[in-house]
């Protein structure tokens, strides 16, 4: 019997009809299906409805499963790929939440998506990863992250000055409230919100966006991901932090920070009829008219 595991941050009562519609499908297609321990604690008595086992915290050594699928957002798979740590196990994201450019099945069509995966309708695409280099060491459970590695002002303090190299070669001095180093697939998250292009999921780049540059003359850079960017802190304040997508660490003047491609990827199942193209024409509807 093929493993399946369910992961989420969340169990509302508007969520719960999406989470038995999952379970049931996955029930009545025989797959032996776990949950992680956070959702089970969040269903309660619920969770004995269905036939589940629980994945705790600390058991995941050993972690097999033909796929992860999460519900809620962009920010769940964000978490899932923490909690995955290096396992290898694809993540298939289905949308509670609001605009979902990763967790692009919509819950309205649960049921449909299953059978489409079941039945072997779909393609794996990797998805790289920033690794974080630091000293003193910050984020050191996983010094990874899939969307973005940012650097920012502390609480409402003056800018700060970032200086940055690729490969040792000085690029700018970013004065700024920040900057964000941004994989291909957070070029649709908070990079792209700071004015950031739009890359494709196997480009190969890694994009610099400053947020609220000091000089106007200061755009986007996209760069060779194979490239390391390392930083120099400077500002008024000796307190700055940064930030591997949800997760943050204060840092000083002290650290010294670069980021690199890490040395694994993330796999997201992509079901037949769906690619990147219709997830960004239909999340910011492009080619419509939304004047009428």
């Amino acid at each position: 019997m093929e493993k399946i595991i369910v992961f989420s941050q969340r169990y509302s009562e508007k969520d719960k009809e999406y989470v038995a519609i999952l379970l049931d499908a996955l029930n009545e297609l025989n797959y032996q299906v776990s949950i992680n321990e956070q959702l089970k604690e969040l269903m309660g008595n619920d969770s004995s409805n269905y036939n589940i086992g629980v994945i705790r915290d600390g058991d995941k050594k050993d972690l097999d499963a033909k796929v992860m699928i999460t519900l809620g957002g962009d920010g769940t798979i964000l978490h899932a790929t923490k909690w995955l740590n290096r396992h290898s196990i694809p993540i298939m994201g289905i949308n509670l939440g609001r605009m979902g450019f990763l967790a692009s099945i919509e819950k309205n069509a649960i049921k449909q998506a299953i059978q489409i995966w079941h039945h072997g309708e779909y393609k794996l695409q990797e998805r790289t990863l920033l690794q974080l280099k630091s000293d003193p060491a910050v984020f050191e459970d996983f010094p990874y992250a899939l969307n973005d590695f940012t650097i920012l002002k502390k609480g409402t303090s003056a800018m700060i000055t970032i200086q940055t190299f690729l490969d040792g070669e000085f690029l700018n001095a970013y004065w700024a409230d920040g900057l964000i180093i941004s994989t291909p697939t957070g070029s649709t998250g908070y990079s792209l919100s700071c004015g950031g292009p739009i890359i494709f999921p196997n480009s190969g780049n890694f994009v610099i966006t400053p947020i609220a540059p000091h000089n106007l003359n200061v755009r986007p850079v996209v760069v060779p991901d194979n490239m390391e960017i390392s930083f120099k802190l400077e500002g008024r304040m000796s307190e700055f932090l940064c930030s591997m997508d949800s997760r943050h660490e204060v840092v000083s003047k002290a650290h010294t920070l670069s980021v690199c491609k890490s040395d694994f990827n993330i796999k997201m199942v992509v079901l037949k009829g769906e690619s990147f193209m219709k997830t960004i024409r239909d999340k910011l509807s492009w080619g419509l008219d939304i004047r009428n």
